[in-house]
């Protein structure tokens, strides 16, 4: 643990399930906040043992120093959700970049995406194979091309053509990964019932998206997500990481959300958004609209994951519908807190 930061590693988690924060504002009047999921989904005390709990909490702790040193030092928002995402997409513990799922043919296909609340300019890149940092991607795309989206071998060869680092498929496969899709395609041979990132056999059940959301010192909010997908998916499958709207939303008259979860809820409900649009049209606070929209719309679609927002004012929602969500913030002080239970 580092000695400049305090971690509270809140095993029971309610309290963060949904909440709003009163943060200290930097010097110049203006709050800096970063706050950041690592997946939600069967996150339970009995499904992760002590030494997982650490191993998950220092790389949120670290995930958050990184991000954070960027806005307290005056550095923009969307600098530090992208610093705050690549060290997650660098971690083998989460469901991005390295260490990121396989799909059904045992490839690894990442998807990621970043919004400018000042702005609403946005990036997205998809099903890609061999970008290291993917959100950097998503993040070339906002800035050096005229589109949002681009995916694929197109998206590789523009990563190629603007510098990024480029690695074999084989850096992305992880031993664990590899055990979970040996089991599951085993499974599956056998005729288990197709569950989707809820039926990676011999692991806790969880999806391992990774997002942050930022509120710099200038005022201005946004947000980042990173993914590899569900277990097992079928190769070309597009969740709603990449997806603005559904996985990633940033507005500076709103708020900044980054989703995880059952993605094809979150396209279909437009999730992300529609938190932002029940906060600007319906006058609801970021607390009441992520939990209207996670435990209303998502939940009675069907789908199941959570959300992390920041508002203009510096208030952060952790919100989710499963047993847990790795998840933690830091406030304006400089006070780090993660958490991963519902209880």
């Amino acid at each position: 643990m580092k000695d400049t930061f305090n971690i509270i590693i809140l095993l029971l988690g309610t309290i963060f399930t949904t909440c709003q924060v009163a943060f200290a504002q930097t010097s110049d009047g203006h709050k800096a906040v970063l706050v950041i999921h690592g997946g939600a989904g069967s996150i339970t005390h009995e499904n992760l043992s002590d030494d997982r709990q650490q191993a998950y909490a220092e790389a949120m702790e670290e995930a958050l120093l990184v991000g954070y040193e960027i806005i307290a030092g005056g550095g923009a928002s969307l600098d530090a959700v992208v610093a705050a995402v690549m060290v997650m997409e660098d971690s083998p513990l989460f469901n991005s970049a390295r260490g990121a799922v396989l799909t059904s043919t045992g490839t690894v296909e990442l998807d990621a995406s970043i919004m400018d609340g000042a702005t609403l300019d946005a990036g997205a890149a998809a099903a890609i194979k061999h970008v290291r940092n993917p959100i950097s991607l998503a993040r070339a795309v906002m800035e050096q091309s005229d589109h949002v989206l681009l995916m694929g071998d197109g998206a590789e060869a523009f990563a190629e053509e603007v510098g990024l680092e480029m690695v074999t498929n084989e850096y992305f496969r992880t031993e664990r990964r590899v055990r979970q899709y040996e089991s599951y395609k085993e499974q599956q041979n056998e005729g288990a019932e197709e569950t989707g990132d809820a039926g990676v056999f011999g692991e806790p059940d969880y999806y391992g998206t990774v997002g942050a959301a930022a509120l710099d010192s200038e005022g201005n909010l946004a947000a980042a997500t990173s993914t590899g997908g569900t277990s097992f998916k079928r190769w070309g499958r597009v969740g709603d990481s990449p997806i603005i709207g559904a996985g990633t939303y940033a507005d500076n008259a709103t708020c900044a959300i980054s989703a995880t979860g059952t993605g094809e809820y979150f396209i279909r409900g437009v999730l992300a958004y529609r938190i932002s649009a029940l906060m600007q049209y319906a006058g609801l606070s970021l607390r009441e609209a992520a939990s209207s929209v996670v435990h209303g719309t998502l939940t009675e679609l069907g789908g199941d994951g959570g959300v992390i927002g920041l508002d203009a004012n510096g208030n952060v929602t952790m919100t989710f519908n499963t047993e847990g969500m790795f998840r933690g913030y830091v406030d304006g002080a400089g006070n780090t807190y993660v958490a991963m239970f519902n209880r």
